[in-house]
């Protein structure tokens, strides 16, 4: 029996509730994916290409039978991960860039997503990655795409304002910033950074929650990608995060990203399940606060 219609992707706004694609293995439990988040209360989810590639290539799906199982469980495909390589104008790093956008592209045509995240580093000068940055947003506009960057403590777009700088030179429309409070609270942890930027151009907010103790920066990648815990179950300031948003105006949904090897390991529905109260939580202590 089909669920609840789901609203279009680009219609998501704040406090709607993405289930982001790495809070899973990167392969693999497609339908299973899509029935957790529904069970569990998110209007949609995030994709990554190359599992979008997996699932047209290796097990021969064609995008309106993928759509059929989004549309089934009234979830929507909101977030497409990630656009690399952007800056480069050819060589290995622009093939892969060019690879990546198709299938990015062919998903926002198949399913209306809203959303691109972007990461770093970009191995050029400043002025070239500017108008890379440029470029890809004005390509991905084509497709009625959003494209934010998400910057990362271990590249060379390591904090709000090395993203700043980049967004604000490229001024497209669409160009903006994927604000994940472990890069926030594990980086340069500076609030003010954050509040210089434009909200209207906080495309994306993940979450997530982890220990404030740090690791040496060869380990940070490694670190993020295994030991984050649900919004609310760490030591970061989840609630105070949040109010920030709000006290900002920001009007992007909520994207929960738990990236985590025993939430891997764990059954889906429970890793999806604990993932959207752990955020809906934060909510309402957020509202208990106001």
């Amino acid at each position: 029996m089909p669920g609840p219609a789901a609203r279009a992707a680009r219609d998501l706004r704040w406090p709607d509730l993405v289930w982001s694609h790495f809070s899973r293995p990167r392969f693999g439990q497609f339908d299973e994916r899509v029935a957790a988040a529904a069970t569990a209360g998110y209007a949609g989810i995030g994709l990554f290409v190359d599992e979008y590639a997996r699932l047209r290539d290796e097990e021969g799906r064609s995008a309106s039978e993928i759509r059929a199982v989004l549309d089934d469980a009234g979830v929507v495909l909101a977030d497409i991960e990630a656009a690399r390589g952007w800056w480069a104008t050819g060589g290995e790093a622009h093939e892969t860039s060019q690879r990546v956008e198709r299938l990015a592209y062919e998903i926002a045509d198949a399913f209306g997503a809203r959303y691109l995240q972007t990461i770093g580093p970009y191995e050029c000068d400043l002025d070239q990655a500017i108008e890379g940055f440029a470029a890809l947003c004005d390509r991905a506009a084509e497709h009625g795409l959003l494209v934010g960057i998400e910057w990362l403590p271990y590249t060379n777009i390591a904090t709000a304002a090395d993203a700043a700088t980049i967004v604000t030179a490229a001024d497209r429309p669409n160009g903006g910033y994927c604000v994940d409070i472990w890069h926030h609270t594990r980086g340069a942890n500076d609030i003010e950074m954050i509040r210089a930027l434009d909200p209207s151009r906080i495309f994306a907010v993940q979450m997530d929650d982890g220990p404030l103790q740090r690791v040496p920066l060869d380990e940070y990648k490694a670190d993020c990608l295994a030991n984050r815990v649900p919004p609310g179950a760490g030591e970061f300031d989840c609630v105070g995060f949040i109010q920030l948003m709000i006290e900002m105006g920001v009007d992007a949904p909520l994207s929960v990203e738990v990236c985590s090897t025993e939430r891997w390991d764990a059954p889906i529905d429970y890793a999806a399940l604990v993932a959207a109260e752990g955020m809906r939580d934060v909510l309402a202590r957020v509202s208990a606060t106001a």
